[in-house]
Protein backbone atom coordinates (compact mmCIF):
# COMPACT_ATOMS: atom_id res chain seq x y z
CA UNK A 1 0.00 0.00 0.00
CA UNK A 2 2.89 2.43 0.90
CA UNK A 3 4.57 1.54 -2.11
CA UNK A 4 1.21 2.03 -3.99
CA UNK A 5 0.67 5.43 -2.44
CA UNK A 6 5.16 6.50 -3.44
CA UNK A 7 3.62 5.78 -6.93
CA UNK A 8 1.04 7.88 -7.06
CA UNK A 9 2.99 11.07 -5.78
CA UNK A 10 5.83 9.92 -8.36
CA UNK A 11 3.63 10.59 -11.27
CA UNK A 12 3.44 14.57 -12.60
CA UNK A 13 -0.44 14.33 -11.78
CA UNK A 14 0.64 13.31 -8.13
CA UNK A 15 3.24 16.02 -7.82
CA UNK A 16 1.05 18.73 -9.20
CA UNK A 17 -1.55 17.79 -6.56
CA UNK A 18 1.53 17.81 -3.47
CA UNK A 19 2.29 21.12 -4.51
CA UNK A 20 -1.18 22.57 -5.12
CA UNK A 21 -2.24 21.79 -1.30
CA UNK A 22 1.63 23.05 -0.34
CA UNK A 23 0.82 26.56 -1.64
CA UNK A 24 -3.04 26.07 -0.43
CA UNK A 25 -1.23 25.62 2.75
CA UNK A 26 1.26 28.25 2.25
CA UNK A 27 -1.91 30.31 1.03
CA UNK A 28 -3.70 29.65 4.86
CA UNK A 29 -0.61 30.71 6.73
CA UNK A 30 -0.05 33.72 4.53
CA UNK A 31 -2.98 35.03 5.13
CA UNK A 32 -3.03 34.17 9.21
CA UNK A 33 0.14 36.40 8.76
CA UNK A 34 -0.83 39.49 7.13
CA UNK A 35 -3.99 39.69 9.49
CA UNK A 36 -1.81 39.16 12.69
CA UNK A 37 0.71 41.88 10.84
CA UNK A 38 -2.02 44.50 10.11
CA UNK A 39 -4.07 43.66 13.68
CA UNK A 40 -0.38 45.00 15.27
CA UNK A 41 0.21 47.87 13.04
CA UNK A 42 -3.07 49.12 13.11
CA UNK A 43 -3.07 48.94 17.16
CA UNK A 44 0.12 50.55 17.06
CA UNK A 45 -0.91 53.47 14.87
CA UNK A 46 -4.21 53.89 17.32
CA UNK A 47 -2.31 54.09 19.66
CA UNK A 48 0.33 56.80 18.45
CA UNK A 49 -3.01 58.91 17.31
CA UNK A 50 -4.10 58.79 21.00
CA UNK A 51 -0.28 59.42 21.86
CA UNK A 52 0.32 62.55 19.26
CA UNK A 53 -2.94 63.95 21.60
CA UNK A 54 -2.22 64.67 25.14
CA UNK A 55 -4.35 66.96 26.38
CA UNK A 56 -7.22 65.44 24.29
CA UNK A 57 -6.59 61.78 25.66
CA UNK A 58 -5.92 62.58 29.12
CA UNK A 59 -8.96 64.83 29.65
CA UNK A 60 -11.29 61.87 28.26
CA UNK A 61 -9.21 58.90 29.75
CA UNK A 62 -9.58 60.64 33.43
CA UNK A 63 -13.60 61.03 33.18
CA UNK A 64 -13.57 57.33 31.92
CA UNK A 65 -11.29 56.40 35.13
CA UNK A 66 -13.58 58.89 37.76
CA UNK A 67 -16.86 56.86 36.31
CA UNK A 68 -14.80 53.20 36.56
CA UNK A 69 -13.20 54.37 40.37
CA UNK A 70 -16.31 55.37 42.05
CA UNK A 71 -18.03 51.91 41.75
CA UNK A 72 -14.22 50.21 42.23
CA UNK A 73 -13.95 52.16 45.55
CA UNK A 74 -17.46 51.74 46.70
CA UNK A 75 -16.65 47.62 46.33
CA UNK A 76 -13.10 48.34 48.22
CA UNK A 77 -15.17 50.24 50.79
CA UNK A 78 -17.80 46.94 51.86
CA UNK A 79 -14.89 44.40 51.39
CA UNK A 80 -13.47 46.24 54.07
CA UNK A 81 -16.74 46.51 56.17
CA UNK A 82 -17.02 42.69 55.19
CA UNK A 83 -13.32 42.08 56.91
CA UNK A 84 -14.05 43.90 59.71
CA UNK A 85 -17.59 42.80 60.23
CA UNK A 86 -16.28 39.19 60.11
CA UNK A 87 -13.95 39.59 62.77
CA UNK A 88 -16.67 40.73 65.10
CA UNK A 89 -19.17 38.42 64.73
CA UNK A 90 -16.29 35.50 65.06
CA UNK A 91 -16.26 37.05 68.81
CA UNK A 92 -19.53 36.59 69.38
CA UNK A 93 -20.00 35.84 73.00
CA UNK A 94 -23.04 35.02 75.39
CA UNK A 95 -23.16 36.77 78.83
CA UNK A 96 -24.95 34.41 80.95
CA UNK A 97 -25.98 36.20 84.10
CA UNK A 98 -26.35 33.38 87.21
CA UNK A 99 -28.94 33.82 89.93
CA UNK A 100 -28.28 35.35 93.10
CA UNK A 101 -28.26 32.35 95.30
CA UNK A 102 -25.74 30.51 93.14
CA UNK A 103 -22.72 29.35 94.91
CA UNK A 104 -18.74 29.73 93.53
CA UNK A 105 -18.58 26.15 93.31
CA UNK A 106 -21.93 25.48 91.81
CA UNK A 107 -21.01 28.30 89.38
CA UNK A 108 -17.82 26.29 88.68
CA UNK A 109 -19.35 23.02 88.12
CA UNK A 110 -21.94 24.73 85.69
CA UNK A 111 -18.91 26.25 84.19
CA UNK A 112 -17.51 23.09 83.19
CA UNK A 113 -20.74 21.57 82.18
CA UNK A 114 -21.08 24.21 79.55
CA UNK A 115 -17.49 24.37 78.30
CA UNK A 116 -18.02 20.54 77.31
CA UNK A 117 -21.22 21.31 75.37
CA UNK A 118 -20.62 20.85 71.47
CA UNK A 119 -20.60 23.97 69.87
CA UNK A 120 -18.97 25.84 72.98
CA UNK A 121 -15.26 26.89 72.49
CA UNK A 122 -14.79 28.18 76.03
CA UNK A 123 -16.38 29.13 79.07
CA UNK A 124 -15.24 31.20 81.52
CA UNK A 125 -16.80 32.28 84.99
CA UNK A 126 -16.18 35.63 86.70
CA UNK A 127 -16.78 35.52 90.36
CA UNK A 128 -19.27 38.69 91.51
CA UNK A 129 -15.87 39.53 93.41
CA UNK A 130 -13.39 39.54 90.24
CA UNK A 131 -16.35 41.30 88.51
CA UNK A 132 -16.45 44.27 91.22
CA UNK A 133 -12.63 44.70 91.15
CA UNK A 134 -12.19 45.08 87.68
CA UNK A 135 -15.27 47.70 87.36
CA UNK A 136 -13.73 49.43 90.18
CA UNK A 137 -10.47 49.42 87.98
CA UNK A 138 -12.28 50.68 84.95
CA UNK A 139 -14.91 52.74 85.89
CA UNK A 140 -13.64 55.09 88.53
CA UNK A 141 -15.75 55.05 90.84
CA UNK A 142 -13.86 53.44 93.40
CA UNK A 143 -15.05 55.66 96.09
CA UNK A 144 -18.92 55.35 95.48
CA UNK A 145 -18.74 51.28 95.29
CA UNK A 146 -17.29 51.63 99.03
CA UNK A 147 -20.52 52.95 100.35
CA UNK A 148 -22.31 49.50 99.42
CA UNK A 149 -23.62 47.22 101.90
CA UNK A 150 -23.08 44.57 99.63
CA UNK A 151 -21.49 43.54 95.88
CA UNK A 152 -24.59 44.14 93.61
CA UNK A 153 -23.06 42.55 90.45
CA UNK A 154 -24.35 38.38 89.92
CA UNK A 155 -21.90 36.11 88.96
CA UNK A 156 -20.71 36.04 85.72
CA UNK A 157 -20.23 33.32 82.62
CA UNK A 158 -18.73 33.94 79.43
CA UNK A 159 -19.36 31.53 76.80
CA UNK A 160 -17.72 31.59 73.41
CA UNK A 161 -19.37 29.56 70.34
CA UNK A 162 -16.21 27.33 68.01
CA UNK A 163 -15.55 28.99 65.31
CA UNK A 164 -17.72 26.61 62.83
CA UNK A 165 -20.65 27.85 64.84
CA UNK A 166 -20.19 31.67 64.53
CA UNK A 167 -22.96 32.33 62.22
CA UNK A 168 -25.43 34.32 63.84
CA UNK A 169 -28.37 31.24 63.64
CA UNK A 170 -26.25 28.92 65.26
CA UNK A 171 -25.61 31.16 68.08
CA UNK A 172 -28.68 32.38 68.62
CA UNK A 173 -29.69 28.53 68.95
CA UNK A 174 -26.82 28.02 71.69
CA UNK A 175 -28.02 31.30 73.24
CA UNK A 176 -31.75 29.69 73.39
CA UNK A 177 -30.41 26.58 74.76
CA UNK A 178 -28.31 28.11 77.76
CA UNK A 179 -30.80 30.34 78.47
CA UNK A 180 -33.39 27.40 79.78
CA UNK A 181 -30.52 26.39 82.04
CA UNK A 182 -31.89 26.88 85.95
CA UNK A 183 -29.12 28.54 87.44
CA UNK A 184 -28.92 31.36 84.50
CA UNK A 185 -31.58 34.41 85.36
CA UNK A 186 -30.17 36.44 81.76
CA UNK A 187 -28.82 35.24 78.88
CA UNK A 188 -27.62 38.21 76.53
CA UNK A 189 -26.47 38.17 73.34
CA UNK A 190 -26.26 41.39 71.51
CA UNK A 191 -26.42 40.94 68.19
CA UNK A 192 -28.82 42.85 66.83
CA UNK A 193 -26.21 45.84 65.76
CA UNK A 194 -24.68 43.17 63.34
CA UNK A 195 -27.67 42.13 61.45
CA UNK A 196 -28.09 45.52 61.19
CA UNK A 197 -24.86 45.88 59.55
CA UNK A 198 -24.83 43.08 57.20
CA UNK A 199 -28.14 44.60 56.29
CA UNK A 200 -26.57 47.34 55.42
CA UNK A 201 -24.08 46.10 53.57
CA UNK A 202 -26.03 44.36 51.36
CA UNK A 203 -27.77 47.08 50.75
CA UNK A 204 -24.42 48.99 49.69
CA UNK A 205 -23.37 46.36 47.37
CA UNK A 206 -27.03 46.23 45.37
CA UNK A 207 -26.77 50.53 44.89
CA UNK A 208 -22.64 49.32 43.89
CA UNK A 209 -23.70 47.00 41.50
CA UNK A 210 -26.60 50.16 40.16
CA UNK A 211 -24.31 52.66 40.18
CA UNK A 212 -21.51 50.50 38.05
CA UNK A 213 -24.51 49.98 35.86
CA UNK A 214 -25.23 53.79 34.90
CA UNK A 215 -21.52 54.50 34.84
CA UNK A 216 -21.05 51.82 32.30
CA UNK A 217 -23.86 53.44 30.74
CA UNK A 218 -22.08 57.12 30.64
CA UNK A 219 -18.57 55.45 30.20
CA UNK A 220 -20.32 53.92 26.77
CA UNK A 221 -21.66 57.22 25.70
CA UNK A 222 -18.38 58.99 26.45
CA UNK A 223 -16.08 56.49 23.67
CA UNK A 224 -18.84 56.60 21.49
CA UNK A 225 -19.13 60.00 21.45
CA UNK A 226 -14.86 60.38 21.23
CA UNK A 227 -15.14 57.89 18.37
CA UNK A 228 -17.80 59.35 16.34
CA UNK A 229 -15.48 62.75 16.66
CA UNK A 230 -12.48 60.92 15.15
CA UNK A 231 -14.47 59.45 12.17
CA UNK A 232 -15.97 62.92 11.65
CA UNK A 233 -11.78 64.11 11.08
CA UNK A 234 -11.02 61.41 9.11
CA UNK A 235 -14.06 61.57 7.23
CA UNK A 236 -11.97 62.89 4.11
CA UNK A 237 -9.80 59.24 4.26
CA UNK A 238 -12.50 56.64 5.00
CA UNK A 239 -13.65 57.92 1.65
CA UNK A 240 -10.37 57.05 -0.20
CA UNK A 241 -10.05 53.72 1.57
CA UNK A 242 -13.71 52.73 0.67
CA UNK A 243 -12.72 54.07 -2.87
CA UNK A 244 -10.02 52.33 -3.48
CA UNK A 245 -11.81 49.07 -2.09
CA UNK A 246 -11.41 49.32 1.47
CA UNK A 247 -14.17 47.03 3.58
CA UNK A 248 -16.04 48.33 6.42
CA UNK A 249 -14.49 45.82 8.45
CA UNK A 250 -11.22 46.85 7.22
CA UNK A 251 -11.95 50.83 8.14
CA UNK A 252 -13.68 49.74 11.27
CA UNK A 253 -10.17 48.07 12.82
CA UNK A 254 -8.31 51.45 13.41
CA UNK A 255 -11.67 53.04 15.66
CA UNK A 256 -12.45 49.61 17.62
CA UNK A 257 -8.67 49.64 18.92
CA UNK A 258 -9.02 53.12 19.71
CA UNK A 259 -11.82 52.13 21.89
CA UNK A 260 -9.57 49.60 23.19
CA UNK A 261 -6.99 51.87 24.28
CA UNK A 262 -9.09 54.32 25.92
CA UNK A 263 -11.13 51.22 28.03
CA UNK A 264 -7.71 50.23 29.57
CA UNK A 265 -6.18 53.91 29.78
CA UNK A 266 -9.38 54.34 32.03
CA UNK A 267 -9.40 51.08 33.85
CA UNK A 268 -5.74 51.61 34.29
CA UNK A 269 -6.02 55.83 35.80
CA UNK A 270 -9.26 54.24 38.25
CA UNK A 271 -7.12 51.46 39.97
CA UNK A 272 -4.35 54.41 40.18
CA UNK A 273 -6.93 56.70 41.80
CA UNK A 274 -7.95 53.65 44.08
CA UNK A 275 -4.49 53.04 45.06
CA UNK A 276 -3.78 56.77 46.03
CA UNK A 277 -7.25 57.04 48.04
CA UNK A 278 -6.25 53.50 50.00
CA UNK A 279 -3.23 54.82 51.01
CA UNK A 280 -4.22 58.64 51.50
CA UNK A 281 -6.49 56.95 53.87
CA UNK A 282 -4.24 53.42 55.39
CA UNK A 283 -2.71 56.35 58.08
CA UNK A 284 -5.93 57.61 60.36
CA UNK A 285 -6.99 54.21 59.81
CA UNK A 286 -3.99 52.54 60.90
CA UNK A 287 -4.00 54.52 63.39
CA UNK A 288 -8.14 54.61 64.74
CA UNK A 289 -7.35 50.43 64.74
CA UNK A 290 -4.46 50.95 66.93
CA UNK A 291 -6.35 53.08 69.26
CA UNK A 292 -9.02 50.10 69.43
CA UNK A 293 -6.02 47.15 69.67
CA UNK A 294 -6.55 45.78 66.35
CA UNK A 295 -3.77 45.20 63.90
CA UNK A 296 -6.58 45.92 60.97
CA UNK A 297 -5.11 47.43 57.79
CA UNK A 298 -7.33 48.57 54.38
CA UNK A 299 -7.39 45.83 51.89
CA UNK A 300 -7.15 47.21 48.64
CA UNK A 301 -8.10 45.49 45.00
CA UNK A 302 -6.21 42.03 44.57
CA UNK A 303 -4.71 40.78 41.58
CA UNK A 304 -7.64 39.18 40.16
CA UNK A 305 -10.05 42.53 41.09
CA UNK A 306 -7.34 44.60 39.69
CA UNK A 307 -7.09 41.50 36.13
CA UNK A 308 -11.63 41.87 36.12
CA UNK A 309 -11.33 45.92 36.37
CA UNK A 310 -9.04 46.32 33.09
CA UNK A 311 -11.18 43.28 31.27
CA UNK A 312 -13.89 45.17 32.22
CA UNK A 313 -12.83 48.89 31.11
CA UNK A 314 -11.31 47.66 27.99
CA UNK A 315 -14.20 45.64 26.88
CA UNK A 316 -15.98 49.02 27.59
CA UNK A 317 -14.27 50.84 25.41
CA UNK A 318 -14.26 48.18 22.32
CA UNK A 319 -18.03 47.92 23.27
CA UNK A 320 -18.87 51.52 23.21
CA UNK A 321 -16.29 52.13 19.72
CA UNK A 322 -18.24 49.23 17.92
CA UNK A 323 -22.02 50.47 18.71
CA UNK A 324 -21.07 53.71 16.84
CA UNK A 325 -18.94 53.01 14.23
CA UNK A 326 -20.46 50.34 12.40
CA UNK A 327 -23.53 53.17 12.10
CA UNK A 328 -20.94 55.97 11.37
CA UNK A 329 -19.38 53.99 8.70
CA UNK A 330 -22.71 53.19 6.70
CA UNK A 331 -23.24 56.92 6.18
CA UNK A 332 -20.05 57.68 4.38
CA UNK A 333 -20.00 56.19 1.26
CA UNK A 334 -18.38 57.52 -1.63
CA UNK A 335 -20.63 58.74 -4.72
Amino acid sequence: MNKRRLGQLQTPAGRKDVKGARRHKASISDRLAGYRSHHRQVALDSLQRLVRRPATTLMTTLVIAIALALPAGLYVGLNNVDAVSEGWEGAARISLFLKPAISNGQAETLRRTIASREGVAEAVYISPDKALEEFRASSGFGDVLDQLDANPLPGLIVVTPREANVSAAAVEALQSNLARLPEVDLAKLDMEWLHRLNRITELGRRLTLALAAMLAVGVLLIIGNTIKLAIEGRREEILVVKLVGGTNAFVRRPFLYTGLWYGLGGGLAAWILVQAGLIWLSGPISDLSHSYQSDFHLLGLGFLDTIILWLFSGLLGLFGAWLVVGRELRAIEPR
